[in-house]
């Protein structure tokens, strides 16, 4: 039997750290004298009553979370968090349709960064600061942070960091799950304020050197201007976005490794390896095209090139460039780039790194078995056998990633999208990228999106952002049979 009350005790807890961060930007607006202020610390105010509310109902639960229950948070957790979230959005009616609040704010918590906004600067500075601030809280994993508190209510958080990190490795770096998430954050927390002082030394403002920071790190693209990084026509800010955005679509267990002086095992880790070999290449090949095709300048062709390919593959979704002005091979590499994502274990979205090596690796293996039909080919990572079960799961993955998109694209085109358009929004939804292809590309945005659309694309953000599985399994019906 589902224990429900626990359900609703980290739920409520979940909660009451939301409204602290509501509060926080509350603070934040008052201090540029904004009346926005109010709504943040309304929103502040109802999001904390709830969570209290809900801290009540699960007085007295069992202190343990099974399997079923973790799936259930977690799913549970993006919805909450977002219904809630858009409290401030709403009230403020600086985005005045709840269907467009909980769109932004979802892309927001999923880190996915597809946005309605069609004027971002008019936004207050309260309102701005806290469409990044629900970025940063989920690129590091709502979850991930509160495991870190979790214990101290008695609840163990195994379960939670298996559904919220799915992928074929989830590294943890002590044996102790709170131990680990301290670790990750105290990571996130360091590269966030070194990027934040690194892009005010280059000519941003402390606001926005924060915001980006903030929107960098959780892999999520949320920008302080409509231009987005293409405001600041600078090479140092978009040279430091670049190596803060391959460092969020880093594994973050790799990252302290480094940092503790084992730099060797990044180096020796066979998808660190790939990822940094797939940017390279893939940047040569569109700096060469901008050169060749569009006869841009060496630098600035090697600059928009690394900045597009590293912002594409991490799922961050900044853009320095328009890719749709360019060639047609051209922007269907930046196509092929968005079934990419960033590490396992990263903030980024999207299939991961270590998926597609494992689904090459698998291909290539396939095919020198059937040469040599009787010779033992076990699929090795990072110089270890691949069980069957990891290759098994990772194959079903992609089945399911591209029924999820087939699916959805027929679904979109349904109510009246062009295939481009259609394509496009889908891919970049389910992927956690941001921009997509047609009208949603990187120089437009979801504002005309049809309402059950944005609906929709918010429900396969969630897909993607838990990697399909833990969504689909809370949905099937089977999960909730005795």
């Amino acid at each position: 039997m589902l224990n429900f009350k626990i359900i609703f005790r980290v739920l409520g807890l979940f909660l009451i750290i939301e409204s602290v961060f509501m509060g926080l930007s509350g603070i934040v607006s008052l201090a540029y004298i904004e009346v926005a202020a109010k709504y943040l610390f309304y929103s502040a105010g109802i999001t904390l009553s709830f969570g209290l509310l809900l801290q009540l109902l699960g007085l007295k639960a069992k202190k343990t979370i099974g399997r079923r229950e973790g799936y259930i948070i977690v799913s549970l957790v993006w919805i909450v968090f977002s219904a809630f979230g858009l409290l401030p959005f709403y009230l403020s009616k600086s985005i005045p349709s709840i269907t467009d609040s909980f769109f932004e704010t979802m892309s927001g918590f999923t880190t996915t960064g597809s946005s309605i906004l069609n004027d971002i600067e008019a936004l207050p500075y309260g309102m701005l600061f806290w469409r990044s601030i629900i970025q940063w809280l989920g690129g590091i994993g709502i979850i991930v942070i509160s495991l870190a508190v979790l214990p101290f209510l008695g609840v163990g958080g195994m379960q939670l960091f298996a559904a919220e990190v799915p992928g074929p490795t989830a590294d943890k770096l002590t044996p102790k799950v709170h131990e680990t998430a301290k670790r990750l954050w105290l990571i996130y927390i360091i590269l966030t304020a070194a990027e934040t002082l690194l892009l005010r030394f280059g000519g941003m403002n402390w606001f926005d050197a924060v915001n980006h920071a903030f929107t960098t790190m959780a892999t999520g693209g949320y920008s302080t201007k409509q231009a987005s990084v293409a405001y600041w026509d600078s090479d140092f800010i978009h040279y430091v976005i670049i190596i803060f955005m391959f460092l969020a679509g880093t594994n973050f267990s790799l990252t302290f490794f480094a940092i503790n002086g084992k730099p060797g095992k990044m180096w020796k880790n066979e998808e660190f390896q790939y990822y940094l070999w797939f940017v390279v290449i893939f940047s040569a090949i569109i700096a060469s095209g901008l050169i060749i095709e569009h006869h841009i300048g060496y630098g600035t062709a090697i600059r928009d090139a690394l900045f597009q390919v590293v912002s594409i593959v991490t799922t961050t979704g900044y853009a320095t460039a328009d890719y749709e002005l360019w060639v047609p091979f051209l922007m269907t590499v930046m196509f092929v780039l968005m079934f990419f994502g960033g590490s396992a274990g990263s903030t980024g979205g999207g299939p991961k790194i270590v998926r597609i090596v494992m689904l090459l690796k698998n291909s290539v293996y396939e095919l020198n078995r059937l040469i040599h039909p009787n010779a033992v080919l076990p699929i090795r990572y990072n110089r270890s056998v691949v069980s069957q079960e990891i290759v098994t799961n990772v194959l079903a993955f992609f089945v399911f990633y591209i029924l999820v998109v087939l699916v959805s694209i027929v679904i979109m085109s349904s109510i009246g999208l062009d295939f481009e358009t259609a394509v496009g929004s889908v891919v970049t939804c389910v992927g956690n990228i941001g921009p997509g292809l047609g009208e949603v590309g990187p120089a437009d945005n979801f504002a005309n999106i049809p309402m059950v659309g944005k609906w929709y694309l918010a429900f396969i953000m969630l897909l993607g952002r838990l990697e399909l599985f833990t969504v689909l399994v809370v949905l099937s019906p089977a999960f909730w049979k005795k």
